[in-house]
């Protein structure tokens, strides 16, 4: 016995043109693999606002742009006399950076020269950027070598070219010889950069005050405010990382030509020496001899923005 479907009703003008649609387009769900990360992504900036008292990492990215512009415009790095930690708040809220000269010259590791590495941390694990790694330095997979101190030294010193780089350590058997000051209330741990001339940190920001001690040898740094990230043709890579393709060692105009109007301020720091890198401050260093550099970025709102633009 077969079935009998109901009579179908005639076809009205709306139902002719629904028929005539495209069905509704599957694609514009968002792979399950896309919402994951994204879903991550914004569960990272919500935690990165809270540690720094902001009600939102893109809030705190403009406001620290719009500071930036009412700033006076600098052409070198003031430099200031080691200070409390109370009178170096106040020098960094007005936004620039400063050079203290002499600021780490006592610090245990200052006494020691780079031999220690090879002879006490010689067999302490490190993982060394290797390859392109200024051209890829943004990116999630770019080329690292893990290995051991003491063969990163000997691989750094037969290396042709652009040497490999420790960059961005947590090396905790050196923090022992390392004497932080107070300036900050709250701050990650520290980090460290060893390598020979020639190892380069490319042109990048990091939404987070910042203070950088050179200990052995000398680096060249680049510096440029937060508002001329209109002229350097920035990209993201998180929410507190934005690096730009341009280079001012080696300027290409023809390639970047907004890049003419970015101001670009150099400083060389010496051994002993702290800098202080506002947030949101582009940044590019250079060493110029064998270096060894710590720094430690703070966890809270950005000095500059003690003035009330942000309201956590």
């Amino acid at each position: 016995m077969t079935s009998r479907q109901p009579p179908r009703e005639p076809a009205t003008g709306a139902s002719l043109a629904a028929s005539r649609l495209p069905p509704l387009e599957a694609s514009r769900a968002v792979p399950a693999g896309e919402a994951a990360q994204a879903a991550k992504n914004e569960a990272r900036e919500r935690r990165d606002a809270e540690m720094r008292g902001v009600s939102s990492m893109q809030e705190m990215r403009d406001a620290i742009r719009a500071v930036a512009r009412t700033l006076p415009a600098i052409d070198a790095v003031p430099r200031v006399r080691p200070m409390s930690a109370t009178a170096f708040r106040a020098r960094a809220r007005e936004g620039l950076p400063f050079l203290i000269p002499g600021a780490v010259a006592r610090w245990p590791i200052c006494a020691l020269g780079p031999e220690v590495l090879r002879e006490r941390f010689g067999g302490v694990p490190v993982r060394a950027r290797v390859g392109d790694y200024i051209g890829t330095a943004f990116a999630p997979d770019r080329a690292m070598l893990d290995t051991t101190m003491r063969e990163y030294l000997d691989l750094a010193e037969a290396t042709e070219g652009l040497p490999p780089y420790l960059g961005n350590l947590e090396l905790r058997e050196l923090n022992s010889l390392c004497h932080w000051p107070t300036y900050f209330e709250k701050m990650g741990p520290p980090r460290f950069w060893i390598g020979p001339a020639g190892t380069v940190t490319p042109l990048h920001c990091d939404f987070d005050d910042n203070i950088f001690a050179q200990v052995w040898g000398s680096k060249r740094i680049f510096l440029s405010p937060p508002h001329h990230d209109e002229f350097l043709y920035i990209r993201e890579a998180n929410p507190v990382l934005f690096g730009s393709p341009f280079d001012p060692e080696a300027p290409d105009f023809e390639r970047y030509p907004l890049a003419r109007q970015a101001t670009m301020i150099e400083v060389i720091v010496q051994p002993g020496d702290m800098l202080y890198v506002p947030a949101g401050w582009y940044h590019q260093v250079r060493a110029l001899t064998f270096s060894l550099s710590s720094n430690r970025w703070a966890r809270a709102k950005p000095f500059a923005l003690n003035i009330g633009l942000l309201h956590g």
